[in-house]
């Protein structure tokens, strides 16, 4: 998976994958079901080796927030041009969230892509406004970092029974998060370039637009107002703060309550992949490492520490890595369908009428 040489697999290796694919604030989760990854020739991936991730940050203290600031500085190298090189996963980034677009023809490779393997898109964002996004009703959606989820709205062959897939599990912080989100409208005007977005169960203060000298200022405003929740937790993504219920809740468990609601928790032939670029997604690159099947891909143009396995650079790259997998389960399905057909021929012949 390294620069543009995405190699998935060949027609040979039969394995029936359902894959999960996550996104700067938002993924795309796709399950494989498989007892091994597909083989790929060696050098075909970038591994970035293990390290403990980043600790949640909290803002309490003047110490806590000069530790904050000095962690919002690591978050935006200056060496990348994060309005154009630093991409999230699958959209290029804009400094306006509301500006955000999917192509065409990523949306065409993600409906293709459900066709074969179970699809989610895990993100950060209001789940309502990532359906209205992505526009495509046959797969699972799990928004408000994995706090929102819901399955596909028309037919979907993944889908397990009948039930409609619902989950909420922080349903009772929804009057404190539009409490502070209204605050927090308030206490920002006074900086110019921030944002503040209600995703329905948190809410996210964006400082892509703010000026560094201000981070400091923006800082304080967000914790003033936290100091009166002790029930919200502030965590961090690349260029935005979120503010969140301190549920035991990330998109580990989102990732894994999907395994779960698709009827995979225990299987051993299914093989997950989880491909995101924001440290949010490092919840569901963990719970990959921790059960030993599946992967993580990380999407970035500069090493990171990260829990994923494997990295590609940029949304292209993950949308020729989407495409080569589907193009290896269309003929993988076409082998096996040949076989089938032949051994059905040879019984004809066997068996005397």
């Amino acid at each position: 998976m390294t620069k543009q040489n995405v190699v998935v697999s060949d027609a040979n290796s039969g394995i029936n994958m359902a894959i999960a694919v996550a996104v700067s604030g938002s993924a795309i989760y796709t399950t494989t079901a498989a007892q091994k990854p597909p083989v790929v020739p060696r050098g075909a991936y970038i591994t970035i080796s293990k390290k403990k991730f980043l600790q949640n940050l909290e803002i309490n203290t003047g110490a806590r927030i000069h530790s904050w600031v000095d962690s919002m500085r690591a978050s935006s190298p200056t060496n990348l041009n994060t309005s154009s090189d630093d991409r999230n996963a699958w959209i290029p980034i804009v400094n306006d969230p509301e500006q955000a677009f999917m192509s065409e023809a990523m949306r065409t490779t993600v409906r293709k892509l459900a066709r074969y393997f179970p699809t989610a898109i895990v993100s950060g964002r209001c789940r309502d406004k990532v359906y209205n996004f992505v526009r495509l009703g046959e797969l699972y959606y799990a928004g408000s970092h994995g706090m929102d989820i819901k399955g596909p709205s028309k037919g979907s062959k993944h889908k397990k029974g009948t039930q409609a897939v619902l989950f909420q599990p922080a349903s009772e912080f929804l009057p404190m998060i539009d409490e502070v989100y209204r605050q927090l409208l308030e206490i920002i005007k006074s900086t110019p370039g921030a944002m503040v977005e209600n995703n329905k169960f948190c809410v996210s203060v964006h400082f892509r637009c703010v000026d560094e000298k201000k981070w400091t200022e923006l800082a304080k405003q967000v914790g003033s107002v936290l100091e009166g929740y002790p029930s919200l937790r502030l965590t961090q993504g690349r260029k935005v703060l979120e503010i969140r219920p301190t549920i035991k809740w990330d998109k580990g468990k989102a990732l894994e309550f999907l395994l779960e609601s698709l009827g995979y928790a225990n299987c051993s032939h299914v093989f997950p992949v989880y491909i995101g670029d924001d440290r949010t997604d490092e919840d569901a690159f963990k719970v990959l490492r921790q059960r030993g099947q599946g992967f993580g891909i990380l999407v970035s143009k500069a090493p990171k520490d990260t829990n994923a396995s494997y990295s590609l650079q940029e949304p292209s790259e993950v949308m020729a890595f989407l495409r080569r997998l589907v193009e290896w389960k269309r003929l993988s399905l076409r082998r096996e369908f040949r076989m089938r057909r032949r051994l059905v021929e040879d019984i004809s012949v066997a068996i005397p009428n």
